[in-house]
């Protein structure tokens, strides 16, 4: 697998990952299971009153057709609305960015830059979008208690992008941990650390220049 293409898989999986963190906000519909239906509503609470949110994470995607694994760390920013910044310490420097309808991709070690003008963060499924208080969960996904309190999330609808998520809660509500498995098997672990939120973050956290001489290149599949 080339460069390009890993980037590629690890775009997509980031967007799968979005798209799990950012859709708890607005519950509706009954839930056929009272304990994850309890599990929801806590987690929806605490992210319709969370304005920003930032801390560290680690990131181990399994790619199921490769039989191989990466595990990376950083920090991530989250701001609404539509504010998200995931910088990447470990294996590799890079900053996944994304303000409002731009997305960025940035690789300071090779001095390349994924950029999308035209990302659109209301296709994604709601399986990412809790963390920006967007999208419906109840709506979109069949819900369950799993083992150990967390609340697995099925789409109600078939996605490619999302077979399942499994979310690990919190006592407040906060998502401690997310696995998402797509339809080609690849799973995508996220495991977050010293949460802190309504912390008062700026716009310009989130702002990321590219230095004049970057190497841009097109995003396989970006803007469709």
């Amino acid at each position: 697998m080339n460069r390009l293409e890993g980037a590629d898989v690890e775009y997509k999986g980031i967007m799968r990952t979005l798209a799990v963190l950012i859709a708890v906000a607005v519950a509706a519909g009954p839930a056929p299971d009272p304990q994850a239906r309890a599990i929801a509503r806590k987690v929806q609470a605490f992210y319709e009153r969370t304005q920003d949110l930032r801390g560290r994470f680690e990131q181990t995607y399994t790619y199921a057709g490769l039989g191989r694994r990466q595990v990376s760390q950083g920090t991530v920013l989250v701001k609404k609305p539509g504010r998200m910044r995931w910088d990447y310490e470990k294996p590799t420097r890079k900053t996944i960015a994304v303000v409002g309808s731009r997305l960025v991709q940035y690789e300071p070690e090779v001095n390349q830059a994924f950029v999308d003008e035209r990302f659109d963060a209301t296709a994604m499924s709601a399986a990412v979008t809790f963390l920006l208080g967007q999208g419906s969960l109840e709506k979109e996904f069949e819900v369950a208690a799993g083992e150990g309190g967390t609340l697995v999330l099925t789409p109600r609808t078939p996605d490619p992008r999302v077979d399942s998520v499994t979310l690990a809660v919190g006592p407040d509500g906060e998502v401690t941990a997310s696995t998402v498995v797509d339809g080609s098997g690849n799973v995508n672990a996220i495991v977050f650390r010293d949460l802190k939120r309504n912390t008062g973050l700026k716009d310009s956290e989130f702002d990321l220049k590219l230095p004049g001489d970057v190497r841009r290149v097109e995003m396989p599949g970006a803007g469709r």
